[in-house]
């Protein structure tokens, strides 16, 4: 209870948020200097669940930990501006204000790096984002038949958990207990009244709700797209809709606003996964995507979309770099102009997902890749094509898009992650890939395929019970200065992948090696000059295998 006290005071006290926008700014501040936080005391700004999170998975707290400075915050308010909220990884101030004189005085302040007029006032645009898919996208399936003798009982939700494997891993007993998954959308209409949430609800599950976007906790009057994306995770209407990982916590928090479409809505989404790591989640998982705004001088390109540009792009990497594990839409724009993937699907340590029918027939919607570096995305596909979720109205409906598609997987991560709780994201994240239907041949419709988590599951418990792999595989000297050599010696004729990655799953270095049977090869690796210190994983990937060696440079 008192962390979730200093939790408000930081988001909602001290950054509150006021309805009369006008002209928003972004005030990027210099330091954190003369902070009432310090990184030797985390617990005054991270609950214990976000410092357990971080130890688990050996993440330092740095500075961008830090709350923005509260004494900053007040002489920008004394300004006149109105705070809208505050920005911690991005050290951001957002205010909005129709006097040009007060952002002037602003950028006069000492401790202001810079401002950024970030939209201006322009017509919302006609059309919700959340509109339904209408692409003429067909399921091309005969009635939804559920073998005999599963667990659950999953009505018409059972072809879309057993495509992906979750019904495999229910049967094992993981169902995502444990685990907690924040959701980050435009509202949860009625959570707290239909039925398929009851056990959510009664069993304490819901651990809480956030609207960053209006700066208050009230979610459940919103819009409805939030809840039938629950819906595909935490519901448990037995024999109509059971969820992914139905005994997951939740955390609901409202980013987006249905009605408009601002570049601001990017930022509440970082402000919005800010709460959701301090507060210990495991999992995000949004079914947002941003391309194009009701002001189009802020549209985004497709150069932008390089995993480095957009703010949410950043915000979801540095998510993952504080050890939880995004699932990401990667849009449904595929029969559209646009085509490409939206942020943040670009980002480079979030599993995106494009979306299928029950045949494994890509929709037409789904947004493509590859990202604008190149990189493989979406990084596997799930239904997304007449998925069963929950309607405001009570009654089991289907839908399309790959709003549905992220959710359903985010589950099933949960469930990955609670029979495997001693991993990394990034570990659980190349296991998925690992296990999905096209890993030897990824491309840019359905990226590495159809994942399939049973197997995701072995491929993780290999990493350290495949010994005579973990054997044959020797890295030295271990901490290492420049260069490193691998040694590998392989049971049969294969070609092998070595990758050098950082803790947040950036590939920093990568070697393709063809190997005989019996035989020792030897790779030298020499680091980057501008490697700096600290710890690193080295992978070395076959056909049937992934092992991993952490590595120290000094």
């Amino acid at each position: 209870m008192a962390m979730n006290k200093i939790i408000t005071l930081v988001f909602v006290l001290l950054c509150q948020l006021s309805n009369a926008q006008k002209l928003t700014y972004w005030v990027t501040l210099k330091d954190k200097n003369a902070s009432t936080f310090s990184l030797k005391q985390p617990e005054g700004f991270l609950s214990a669940k976000a410092l357990e999170r971080r130890e688990r998975q050996h993440i330092a707290i740095v500075q961008n930990d830090l709350p923005v400075n509260a004494a900053y915050v007040q002489e920008i308010k004394k300004t006149g501006v109105q705070i809208l909220h505050c920005s911690k990884w991005f050290n951001i101030v957002s205010v909005s204000t129709a006097d040009a004189a007060k952002i002037e005085a602003i950028k006069a302040l000492p401790f202001v790096k810079s401002v950024q007029l970030v939209n201006q006032p322009a017509p919302a645009k006609a059309v919700s984002k959340f509109d339904g898919i209408k692409s003429g996208d067909t399921d091309g399936e005969g009635p939804n038949v559920q073998r005999a003798f599963t667990l659950y009982d999953y009505g018409t939700s059972f072809k879309q958990a057993d495509q992906i494997g979750i019904v495999c891993m229910h049967e094992q007993g993981f169902n995502g207990e444990g685990m907690t998954i924040a959701v980050l959308d435009g509202g949860f209409m009625n959570v707290n009244t239909l039925p398929v949430f009851d056990s959510l609800i009664q069993q304490k599950r819901l651990l809480g709700t956030r609207d960053i976007a209006m700066g208050d906790t009230m979610v459940f009057e919103d819009h409805e797209h939030g809840m039938m994306v629950l819906s595909t995770m935490a519901g448990n209407l037995p024999g109509k809709l059971i969820g992914t990982a139905p005994k997951a916590k939740y955390w609901l928090i409202r980013t987006e606003v249905v009605e408009t479409e601002s570049l601001q809505e990017e930022m509440n989404w970082a402000v919005g996964a800010e709460f959701a790591d301090s507060v210990g989640v495991d999992i995000i998982t949004t079914s947002l995507g941003y391309n194009e705004f009701d002001d189009s001088t802020t549209n985004h390109t497709y150069k932008e979309m390089d995993g480095n540009t957009t703010i949410i792009t950043k915000a979801a990497d540095l998510a993952a770099s504080k050890g939880i594990f995004v699932t990401v839409s990667a849009g449904n724009e595929g029969n559209k102009t646009w085509f490409r993937i939206t942020a943040p699907a670009d980002a480079d340590s979030v599993l995106t997902l494009g979306a299928i029918d029950s045949l494994g027939n890509i929709a037409s919607f789904s947004s493509r890749g590859p990202s604008y570096d190149g990189r493989v995305k979406p990084n596997v596909v799930a239904r997304g094509v007449k998925a069963a979720v929950m309607e405001v109205n009570g009654q089991v409906g289907y839908e399309g898009g790959t709003s549905f598609s992220c959710p359903i997987t985010a589950g099933a991560v949960a469930c990955l992650w609670q029979s495997n709780q001693n991993k990394t994201n990034m570990e659980l994240l190349h296991a998925i890939e690992a296990s999905a239907s096209k890993y030897l041949s990824p491309d840019s419709i359905k990226g590495y395929g159809i994942p399939d988590f049973c197997k995701a599951k072995s491929i993780l418990t290999g990493i350290n019970s495949y010994t005579a792999v973990e054997n044959a595989l020797t890295v030295y000297p271990n901490p290492f200065q420049s260069s490193f050599t691998i040694l590998y010696t392989s049971a049969k004729e294969e070609l092998v992948t070595l990758e050098l990655r950082d803790l947040t799953g950036r590939i920093l270095k990568t070697q393709k090696q063809k190997v005989n049977a019996s035989q020792q090869v030897k790779i030298n690796f020499v680091a980057d000059k501008e490697l700096s210190n600290g710890i690193y994983l080295i992978s070395l990937s076959t056909s049937e295998h992934v092992v991993y060696k952490k590595i120290i440079k000094e």
